[in-house]
């Protein structure tokens, strides 16, 4: 055994400095190791090794755990929309869509049909989400939009696999199964939700206090995998727990220097992960069924892209949702763990599930490549907007004492009807097709641009504005956008609505002065205040 792990990491680290010089992502390096160690050590067998499979999920638990802490309740509360609308109706449209194909043209039974298309719906936060942390695309419009759907699938996947126990089930009533299945969700969450509000920050401060590095580190592992332990322990997946504690720890102040720390841990066994990806590639099953498989992966990845670029489409540019369609168009890792569960319990025929699982990782292979040249394609393929070309507003170069309003959402619109009522000309900046296209309907001094950017700004001579208000509520953006201001204004007219004392600590560095905290009536708050700057 020891023997196979060194070749491993031997394999790996070769493979990966070839790769690297293609500037090709170590994803696809540890996939081919996997696939090179199973046919170098005939470790085919090993694929269902249930020890191996727990080891390898560690990985995305402890990228759950760290997309966790850059999240918060309130942050959860502002990605509704992306997580419970939009990436429901993916999952029920995609899901939809492979069923009826499956029992109408192929002739597949129900049961067969609910697996296949539950487990094509999902897309593969592992990979995607590694990828987007490394590039900061995590910060972008699209890169949230992504996260959001990346979320609902992963709480998705525990009806997905309850769905299978019924079909599996023998003995047992599904009203019984659903209500046990209920009564633990509620008793899982209360019970990290009371375990991090009352127990996590004192916890946390007794560990510091010692000033040792290693009992910090080792506290943190104790949380993430204890999280993890105890959602599995309650019939659920171990990422789901390892994201709520890191949502819970994103609420303390310790949550840089967890995220600092955790990282290393999270990219060796994510490593470990992709091995075991690459493990379950079968070229006998590629070449038996090759064309079927060539035939299957563009029709599955185009009719996934269509799905989700539509719905995106419904309140984003065209480039969002061209770029969120084509982040999510593979299959994930967790439908490798639905297609092998269904396997075993004989829900599905075992040379389909091979064809699936191929498929699958193929998928997931192509992935990084795509989204190295994710951006380029759009800039290729997708125009900017003829409407917002056409119709957002042309400032006069010499426009000078308005007020710049940054984002025309609803407290955009408050501020804007505030200002509208005392007279004060401004101008507002937005980047959301849907609010963009409200603001022209209403005739309102408006640019279509992302707020973060420079030469946006510049556009409204924001220079010689007599005020700046930012009116968005995401505090990574809230950052960004006080960024780029401050390169122009050194941020001295700016007024910024904060809703807690750590947004401030946040925004120290930007040379802000003037504050608004949240109150009922915010917006006649911060427009009193931009009157007086």
């Amino acid at each position: 055994m020891l023997g196979i792990i060194v070749w491993t990491i031997f394999i790996a680290l070769i493979v990966n400095l070839i790769l690297r010089k293609f500037s090709l992502p170590t994803i696809i390096g540890y996939i081919f190791t996997g696939t090179i160690i199973a046919y170098g050590f005939d470790l085919h067998d090993a694929v269902h090794n249930h020890e191996l499979k727990e080891i390898a999920e560690f990985g995305v638990v402890f990228l759950m755990f760290t997309i966790g802490l850059e999240f918060s309740i309130e942050h959860l509360k502002r990605m509704r929309r992306e997580v419970f609308i939009t990436g429901n109706l993916q999952i029920i449209l995609t899901a939809s869509l492979a069923i009826t194909v499956c029992m109408f043209i192929l002739n597949m039974d129900f049961k067969t049909s609910m697996i296949i298309g539950a487990a094509l719906s999902l897309s593969s936060t592992a990979i995607v989400l590694k990828t987007f942390n490394e590039t900061k695309e995590i910060k972008k419009r699209y890169g949230q939009r992504v996260l959001g759907i990346l979320i609902m699938q992963d709480i998705a996947v525990i009806p997905i696999l309850l769905m299978i126990s019924f079909f599996a089930m023998q003995d047992q009533s599904v009203s019984t199964i659903l209500v046990e299945s209920t009564l633990s969700a509620l008793a899982l969450l209360v019970t990290l939700y009371l375990t991090g509000k009352y127990l996590l920050e004192p916890f946390l401060y007794h560990i510091t206090k010692t000033g040792s590095d290693e009992l910090f580190v080792g506290s943190v592992l104790f949380i993430a995998i204890g999280a993890s332990y105890m959602a599995h322990s309650f019939g659920f997946s171990y990422s789901l727990g390892a994201f709520v504690a890191g949502m819970l720890i994103s609420e303390t102040k310790y949550k840089h220097q967890v995220e600092a720390d955790l990282i290393p841990f999270r990219n060796i066994l994510l490593g470990v992960f992709f091995i075991t990806v690459g493990m379950q590639i079968d070229f006998l099953v590629i070449a038996e069924h090759y064309v079927t498989i060539l035939l299957l992966l563009p029709i599955l990845l185009g009719a996934k892209y269509l799905i989700i670029y539509y719905l995106v489409r419904i309140d984003e540019t065209k480039r969002v949702a061209f770029k969120t369609a084509v982040s999510l168009i593979q299959i994930g890792e967790f439908s490798l763990a639905v297609f092998e569960l269904a396997r075993s319990q004989d829900l599905i025929d075992p040379t389909l599930s091979q064809i699936m699982i191929v498929t699958i990782v193929i998928s997931m292979i192509l992935t990084p490549l795509i989204l190295k040249n994710l951006s380029k394609a759009a800039t290729k393929l997708i125009p900017e907007d003829a409407l917002v070309q056409c119709n957002t507003t042309v400032v006069d170069k010499d426009k000078k004492d308005h007020i710049v309003v940054l984002g025309y959402g609803k407290l955009g619109q408050e501020i804007a009807r505030e200002l509208k009522r005392q007279n004060v000309e401004y101008i507002a900046i937005e980047n959301n097709i849907k609010y963009f296209e409200l603001g022209m309907s209403r005739k309102e001094p408006i640019v279509f641009g992302n707020a973060a950017k420079k030469h946006i700004l510049s556009s409204v001579n924001i220079q010689s504005a007599s005020a700046v208000i930012v009116a968005v509520d995401n505090p990574d953006k809230l950052y960004l956008i006080c960024e780029a201001v401050d390169g122009l204004t050194k941020n001295t007219k700016t007024v910024v609505k904060v809703s807690q004392n750590s947004e401030k600590i946040m925004l120290k560095d930007l040379h802000l002065q003037h504050f608004v905290i949240e109150t009922k009536e915010v917006s006649k708050a911060l427009v009193k205040e931009a009157l007086n700057t």
